[in-house]
């Protein structure tokens, strides 16, 4: 990531040195998940569509470990293997919009909120902004070589309401939650940098 552009990095200080920790990422570009994996100040293993694990690409990100998951299904073995991260220590990744978008947080999917009330872990959002403001003129698919892409983690926060619950009522309020706090920290990282995320 150093090679072909120019990360900022703001808040790597504020993610947990040790113990379980979610991130949950903004995804306007390709290039977001392996820019966190890059640059992030610990290793992590993010959930990532079943899709991209092909040809050499499977046992890289296999052998990385990154998570393979099947998004039209409820994919036991993927929620299995994440809950396993957390309880081992580590660091999962998370887009919680599901898919590529506007990257702005404004559609999240319950299973960010299930992974972080399960495992009690902290959430420390993170935005990437720069990825698709411009396209490079090389590979029109990635950003200009070089170009400053940044990255901003954000403050950790819980997700659960305290109480341990696991209802689908304790599930739609800690989604809430996390909407409220990704979409402060979003606005916050766009003051921070001067950017906005996406193209208009």
């Amino acid at each position: 990531m150093y090679g072909l552009w120019k990360p900022r990095v703001l808040g790597a200080w504020k993610v947990p040195a040790s113990g379980p920790v979610i991130f949950a990422v903004n995804h306007s570009h390709n290039i977001d998940g392996p820019m966190v994996m890059g640059v992030a100040p610990r290793p992590t293993h993010f959930l990532i569509k079943k899709e991209a694990f092909v040809g050499p690409l499977d046992p890289f990100l296999t052998g990385i470990g990154q998570l393979k998951v099947d998004r039209e299904t409820t994919d036991r073995t993927a929620i299995t293997r994440a809950l396993d991260v957390l309880s081992a220590g580590g660091v999962l990744g998370i887009f919680p919009e599901g898919t590529r978008g506007e990257g702005d947080f404004a559609s999240l999917r319950a299973g960010l909120a299930y992974f972080a009330v399960r495992s009690g872990a902290p959430i420390v959002p993170v935005a990437v902004l720069g990825s698709s403001e411009k396209r490079g003129r090389l590979m029109k698919g990635l950003p200009p070589l070089r170009s400053r892409v940044d990255v901003v983690f954000g403050d950790p926060f819980e997700a659960g309401d305290g109480s341990g619950r696991r209802t689908r009522k304790a599930l739609d309020e800690a989604t809430e939650r996390i909407q409220k706090q990704l979409a402060a920290h979003l606005e916050n990282a766009r003051r921070l940098t001067g950017r906005r995320a996406t193209l208009d």
